[in-house]
């Protein structure tokens, strides 16, 4: 209660905005939505694919997702601090990051299941389980590390570290927000100059750089944090053309890729999507994640009737629960690369993995919510990945 006290006055100006009563559904329907696109984009050779971003840009929805969860991350933590003090927010963001720890610890060894009872082979190549299949107790302590991660978990371990340092960054963010973005943009920068990035194994590769991918998660919080003095520049006609232009130009060079009469349209120095670093989040690929979120802005109000369809209330219900839904997809990917190598490829069997995956997303999460409505007076307050409840939200946007 003292801590509580002694740092809530000075900023409670700051945090006004907070106090509403209201929910964004926004939040939920994006991540919902990315958690989709994840699943369909892990499968390869999919069909299902073209519905998502990464056809038609340079960026796609682990961008969305992580950028997301800093918009969480603060709202959540902000209402803990506001209510309890540093002391639970300290205590929370250890317990999440524990939550997401032993989930990474259990869907990687579930994906190692998974590939032994497919008779290991070339999938255990391509999810890069052979060497946990191999060398079992050397790979389960680099696990344990978080220096070993199969393909398309990556995600997990970032969220792990993020959390542990959530507390500390939150409290700069509350007190001087523009100097910690900025830290945060030349962390970034020094990634893109020196290639900095932190231990992996076995051979050094992070799908997703934390060094340079925090700079999503502090940018999605900084926003939540500041969203009145920056709302106005972002909604900025001006901003839009900018925005607009990249994107367009952005989608010529992702449709030169796989369409070849385009491919005397782009420059040398893009001819192949490889080029653009997916794992330190090239620049080309942040600046169109920045063009779809000024978009977002001025196109997806906070009253938006899409929000009601059906569709919609389906990735809701998959957003508020994503830590299990995202593990889920994972596993799903699995089965459905499986299916697609020891039955059939072909464009029916592509489309019926895609709609079963989601399918089953969207059961899993609707059986989630109805079994785990927990009290108002009991409900705890979740953050990425959160399994945000109703009656545990309150007043906050995004874009």
């Amino acid at each position: 209660m003292r801590d509580r006290k002694t740092t809530s006055k000075p900023l409670a100006g700051e945090l006004a905005e907070l106090k509403g009563t209201g929910r964004d559904l926004r939040i939920d329907a994006f991540r919902g939505t990315a958690l989709w696109c994840i699943f369909l984009d892990h499968i390869p050779n999919n069909a299902g694919s073209w519905l998502t971003l990464r056809n038609y840009g340079f960026s796609d929805a682990a961008e969305v997702f992580m950028f997301v969860s800093g918009v969480t991350c603060a709202l959540a933590y902000s209402k803990v601090w506001r209510c309890e003090g540093w002391t639970a927010v300290i205590r929370r963001t250890l317990r999440r990051s524990w939550d997401i720890y032993v989930a990474f610890l259990l869907l990687t060894i579930a994906c190692a299941i998974l590939v032994h009872l497919a008779g290991g082979g070339r999938l255990a190549d391509e999810s890069n389980t052979r060497i946990l299949l191999d060398d079992l107790g050397a790979t389960l302590a680099h696990v344990a590390i978080l220096q070993y991660r199969p393909v398309n978990t990556d995600v997990l371990p970032i969220f792990v570290l993020l959390h542990l340092l959530f507390a500390p960054l939150l409290w700069l963010l509350l007190r001087l927000p523009n100097v910690t973005l900025g830290a945060s943009l030349a962390l970034y920068a020094l990634v893109q100059v020196f290639g900095w990035s932190v231990p992996a194994w076995p051979n050094g590769h992070w799908a997703f750089n934390p060094l340079a991918w925090q700079l999503l998660v502090v940018l999605g919080a900084w926003w939540m944090l500041e969203e009145k003095r920056v709302r106005p520049w972002v909604t900025s006609r001006k901003v839009l053309g900018l925005a607009v232009l990249y994107l367009l130009f952005s989608l010529v060079i992702a449709l030169s890729w796989r369409i070849k009469p385009l491919e005397v349209l782009i420059p040398q120095m893009l001819e192949k999507p490889h080029q653009l670093d997916k794992s330190n989040l090239d620049p080309l690929r942040l600046l169109h994640f920045l063009a779809i979120a000024v978009l977002a802005a001025w196109f997806v109000p906070r009253n938006w009737r899409g929000l009601t369809t059906p569709v919609m209330r389906c990735a809701i219900c998959c957003g508020q629960n994503s830590l299990p839904i995202y593990c889920l997809g994972v596993l799903l990917a699995f089965a459905g690369h499986m299916v697609l190598f020891d039955i059939s490829d072909g464009l029916a069997m592509q489309i019926a993995v895609s709609l079963v995956g989601i399918a089953a997303m969207i059961a899993t999460a609707t059986l989630l919510n109805l079994i785990s409505i927990k009290p108002r007076q009991q409900s705890a307050i979740e953050d990425t990945f959160p399994s945000e409840k109703p009656q545990t939200m309150m007043s906050h946007s995004i874009g």
